[in-house]
């Protein structure tokens, strides 16, 4: 209840702050992303645009306009509008984050891979982004690649259970057994998913 009163507080402060300077694409963001949190995503769109049209290089805008169009499943317009943040602020790494998760939907990994090895040059930070190049790597057979991302996503947390599973696959293609279950393992006490497939991979290389 608390949280849902400060978050109508902050919509009505930044619809205050608009009436006041209605060319603030700041504002128009903010109350965006408000409305975005309860759901009032037609208005919210509105917003952003409005957003835009008033701070044309506000990268997060055209961030959040593509997140939109992902929920619509429109992936032509997730991949437009994040092409619109990396070039209004270039090196935006969430934007060429977002075009490769694209291309990963479609299949592109080739374009996929260039889009996440920029996102990563821009942000060593960005997690999702080395995890997603590692799966991208397999899927291309460059296995030491798809190794190297996954354990720089493990340097950034080591519970980031998708780049077990990512590492496992990658060292049983290298026939690096032990280490394949070791991530294997990993995986699962986390909590993640793994397919039957490559479990049943795994199994005849455990220790008795």
């Amino acid at each position: 209840m608390e949280k849902s009163k400060n978050v109508h507080e902050y919509i009505a402060e930044q619809r205050r702050a608009i009436a006041s300077n209605p060319d603030c694409g700041t504002s128009h963001y903010n109350l965006a992303v408000a409305l975005m949190g309860i759901e009032e995503l037609h208005e919210a769109e509105r917003e952003l645009h409005l957003a835009i049209e008033n701070s044309p290089g506000l990268a997060e805008a055209y961030v959040q306009l593509g997140g939109l169009c992902l929920k619509r499943g429109d992936l032509d317009g997730c991949l437009s509008y994040n092409r619109a943040s990396v070039k209004a602020r270039p090196g935006f790494s969430e934007g060429y984050g977002n075009i490769g998760f694209v291309h990963m939907q479609r299949g592109e990994i080739e374009e996929a891979v260039k889009a996440l090895e920029k996102a990563t040059a821009f942000n060593f930070r960005f997690i999702q982004a080395y995890t997603t190049l590692g799966n991208a790597y397999l899927m291309m057979g460059r296995i030491e690649d798809s190794i190297q991302a996954s354990q720089k996503a493990l340097g950034i947390e080591d519970n980031f259970a998708v780049a077990h599973n990512n590492l496992a696959v990658a060292y049983l293609e290298n026939n690096d057994f032990e280490k394949a279950v070791h991530h294997c393992d990993r995986a699962l006490e986390l909590g993640y998913d793994v397919s039957e497939g490559l479990l049943k991979e795994i199994e005849p290389h455990r220790k008795k």
